[in-house]
Order: structure tokens, then C-alpha cells, then sequence
């Protein structure tokens, strides 16, 4: 009798191993980071990249959108999205200091409302961060884009500075960046 329950522990344990390398190897919402290195300015970000599968990413809350509008969302999935400057810079015309940074959004129809938290290090980012370390709060027009499978942050320099673009679905928008 114990030979069989050691053996049928054995099996849900070694299902439960295998799953978990599973998760691991092939994750649903990759790691994924983005950087540019534009005239003395470095600036990289690391985010969870998750995929549309036919669902309606951004909405209003009644029509069972992924991400609906007006709510807390970790730009990305998994752990919570981090950026990292190397010199001040200037988030869509507004100052913040080197260092690393929580990016974390609040979607709309028109907009998203882009911030950058001092709070780093959050594996499980789906909690809300604390608000009260927010260093800077700033408004990005929503453009419609070409369809994206899965949720993209790429850099493009310009002669004023650096982009960050976000694209997914047919949702993008972009936050201009200026070494100070």
C-alpha cells in the first residue's frame, strides 16, 4: 500500500516539475527588453511581451476588453515593466533623473497616461504600485497602427531625441525622450 502511494506522490510531483519547466521554457508572455543608445543617451526597458490571440485588448470595461479603459495596466505582463536612463532626461517634455524606474499605464480611447514610479523590482506586477512614489505622470495620444500580435516597446532616434513607441493591436502611441 505505501508502495503505491509513494509512487502516485511520485507522479503528481513529477507532472507538477515537468509543467513548471514547461512554463518556463515556453512562456506565454515572453521577456522581452527594447534600448537605443543615441548621442550619449542610453536609455533600456525590460517588459513581459503578451500576445492578442484574437481577444479585444483595449476597451470599455462592458465589452470584456483585456485592458479596459481607465485601469491600472503594468505596460506588458508578468513582472512589472522597468526603464533605465543614464543621464536626466526629459519624459515627453518633463523632467526626471537618471536611474531606473516602475513604467506603468492607464489606457483610454484618446490617450494613455504613461508613468514612471520609483518603485523597482516588482516580480508580480499585476498589483497596483504605490502611488505616492509616482515621479512623473504624462499624457500620450493613441494613433492607430497597423495590427500587432504581440505587444511591442521599440526606440527610434530623431533629430530632437529618442522615441519609445508602444504598439499592440492597432493601438500605438509614443513618449518623445531628451537627454537634459
Amino acid at each position: 500500500m505505501k508502495k503505491k502511494i509513494l509512487i502516485g506522490v511520485a507522479a503528481v510531483v513529477g507532472a507538477l516539475v515537468l509543467f513548471v519547466v514547461y512554463l518556463i521554457l515556453f512562456p506565454a508572455s515572453p521577456p522581452k527588453s527594447a534600448s537605443i543608445s543615441d548621442k550619449g543617451l542610453d536609455v533600456k526597458v525590460k517588459y513581459g511581451a503578451p500576445f492578442k490571440k484574437g481577444r479585444l485588448i483595449f476597451g470599455n470595461p462592458t465589452e470584456k476588453a483585456l485592458q479596459p479603459y481607465g485601469k491600472y495596466w503594468r505596460l506588458g505582463a508578468n513582472a512589472a515593466t522597468e526603464i533605465t536612463f543614464n543621464k536626466n532626461v526629459t519624459f515627453a517634455g518633463k523632467p526626471v533623473n537618471a536611474g531606473s524606474y516602475r513604467m506603468y499605464a492607464v489606457p483610454g480611447p484618446t490617450s494613455f497616461q504613461v508613468s514612471l514610479n520609483s518603485e523597482v523590482g516588482v516580480f508580480f506586477g499585476v498589483n497596483e504600485p504605490n502611488y505616492k512614489l509616482d515621479v512623473v505622470k504624462i499624457d500620450a495620444p493613441v494613433t492607430e497602427g497597423p495590427e500587432t500580435e504581440q505587444f511591442t516597446i521599440s526606440f527610434a532616434s530623431d533629430s530632437t531625441g529618442v522615441n519609445m513607441n508602444f504598439n499592440w493591436g492597432k493601438t500605438q502611441f509614443t513618449v518623445p525622450i531628451k537627454a537634459q
